[in-house]
């Protein structure tokens, strides 16, 4: 499903804190991806569409550092046929014993360009993955490589990360506090409510700066603060 570049340009200007309340309302409770972080904060949201990499736990026979002669490793091959512009999301079944990927792969992804990478694991050279011109989100730092811990297994198939469901093609978005994902056929409707709420959010912080009493106005119950809502939108042209 193609999600329109109107969506995509809301979603780059709301919080996942909104769009956590946005699902909400929709009976969606377990779209926030628990438990990681950006590797650094870059100040703007990432906003894709998800392409998946799932592990399994580690078997030692299957897993020797010869595996990553095979071409076709899914790890390596994961990194070089993520779409441009999706978000690569790593099911490392919250295991931060081994990293899911270093730096090295991370850049790749980023010069083939991706627009995020997500794992409920860690990373390697997570110093270095701060550093780079994409957003990156994981628990902590994991020295260890994968093969240590997990094997890579499938590409581009349902899986959990943070204990969220993620289907390919699902919305996810990321800012400088985490990471939900917005399935695919309600990203639209998502980013259009989640806007108007980051809207009215900007006024009643305006207003209790102000001094402004939050009971009438966060949520709005009464039509006057409605009202005044609507005025504050035309004077600015909003």
């Amino acid at each position: 499903m193609t999600v329109s570049d109107d969506a995509v340009e809301m979603l780059r200007h709301v919080s996942v804190a909104t769009l956590a309340t946005a699902l909400y309302k929709r009976g969606l409770r377990r779209q926030v991806v628990q438990g990681v972080t950006p590797v650094a904060p870059k100040g703007r949201n990432m906003v894709g569409p998800a392409f998946t990499l799932r592990y399994m736990p580690a078997r030692e026979d299957r897993n020797q550092l010869s595996e990553f002669q095979n071409p076709r490793h899914p790890q390596r091959h994961a990194i070089e046929t993520c779409p441009p512009g999706h978000v690569l999301v790593m099911d490392s079944r919250n295991d931060t014993r081994a990293a899911s990927a270093g730096d090295i792969l991370i850049t790749r992804l980023m010069i083939r360009g991706g627009e995020g990478v997500v794992t409920d694991g860690g990373f390697r050279d997570a110093h270095a993955i701060g550093a780079l011109d994409i957003p990156a989100y994981h628990q902590r730092p994991s020295a260890p490589t994968n093969l240590t811990h997990h094997e890579a297994i499938e590409i581009n198939c349902p899986v959990g990360c943070g204990d969220a469901p993620v289907f390919p093609g699902d919305i996810v978005v990321g800012d400088d506090e985490g990471v939900i994902v917005i399935p695919a056929h309600l990203a639209e409707e998502v980013a259009s409510e989640a806007h108007e709420m980051t809207e009215y959010e900007t006024f009643v912080a305006e207003r209790v700066r102000a001094g402004e009493t939050i009971i009438g106005l966060y949520p709005a119950t009464r039509q006057e603060t409605v009202e005044k809502f609507e005025a504050w939108r035309a004077a600015r042209n909003r």
